[in-house]
């Protein structure tokens, strides 16, 4: 039985993302092997249930944007996560598609602020291993742009 090889492709420490539900076209992302779950700085993050369905709402601020983006968006776990502190703190977790280059597929991302961060979104490694990226960390944007998809209407 013959096994079909995947590509591999390279990616840098640092690269341009989209998170097309979240109608971003493209952020600096932080590669963060040393971290399990991504994480995207969001603040005003509020809980609601809808149609007994749990969904969090979160607001994404933007430079030069003095209202930010509001969003929200079904919750997938609430799980306390380490912060770079090292301190567990308890984070809601929501599934969005995220692009890198030319590849698109969904991502598990914890709200929180990271207000004092270099990088408003880092991508863990749960998120890379699904695609099978070779992390070169002493490069940086080597996918380039992110393809964006404009989401679609439902």
């Amino acid at each position: 039985m013959k096994t079909k090889k995947r590509k591999i492709i390279e990616i840098g420490w640092r690269e341009y993302v989209s998170l097309p539900e979240f109608q971003i076209e493209h952020v600096k992302a932080k590669i963060d092997s040393g971290a399990r779950t991504s994480a995207l700085h969001a603040e005003e993050i509020t809980p609601f249930d809808q149609d007994g369905i749990s969904f969090v709402s979160f607001l994404i601020p933007f430079i030069g944007c003095e209202k930010g983006m509001r969003c929200s968006a079904k919750i997938v776990d609430r799980r306390p996560i380490k912060n770079t502190g090292g301190v567990a703190e308890e984070r809601y977790i929501v599934k969005t598609p995220l692009i890198l280059g030319n590849e698109h597929w969904p991502v598990e991302v914890s709200l929180t602020s990271r207000q004092s961060m270099r990088f408003p979104l880092i991508i863990g490694r749960t998120a890379i291993r699904e695609k099978g990226f070779l992390l070169n960390p002493g490069r940086s944007y080597l996918s380039g742009r992110p393809g964006y998809i404009s989401p679609q209407p439902e």
